[in-house]
């Protein structure tokens, strides 16, 4: 993120040790590590959550799709229901008589 050279950071480091002191330079350099580390968790956190916000929105949208899908096809299911239900039987001769005469000619030939 930030561009820092090591010849920076040994500057930075011999002004902390002229101003701080040597005694309170450890103390200082631990606070400000802990310091860094609660940010980059911080950090961490918040790409987490972004990351989480964006995955829901796509599992929202993958939802509105299917349900789309569904309904859709639900329609289609009852067009074609109603359509067939409104037609009327190909023929109106019932088909048992010729299995009736076939059932005779069968009992004829077993007697």
């Amino acid at each position: 993120m930030f561009d820092v050279s090591f010849s920076e950071l040994l500057v930075i480091a011999v002004v902390a040790l002229l101003v701080i002191g040597p005694e309170k330079l450890p103390k200082v350099a631990r606070t400000v590590g802990a310091f860094a580390g609660r940010m980059q968790r911080y950090m961490a956190q918040i790409k987490e959550e972004v990351n989480r916000e964006m995955r829901f929105e796509e599992l929202q949208k993958l939802q509105q799709e299917i349900k789309q899908t569904v309904e859709n096809t639900e329609a289609d299911i009852k067009n074609s229901i109603t359509k067939t239900a409104k037609k009327p039987p190909k023929s109106s001769k019932p088909k048992t008589k010729p299995r009736v005469k076939q059932v005779k000619r069968v009992k004829s030939a077993i007697k």
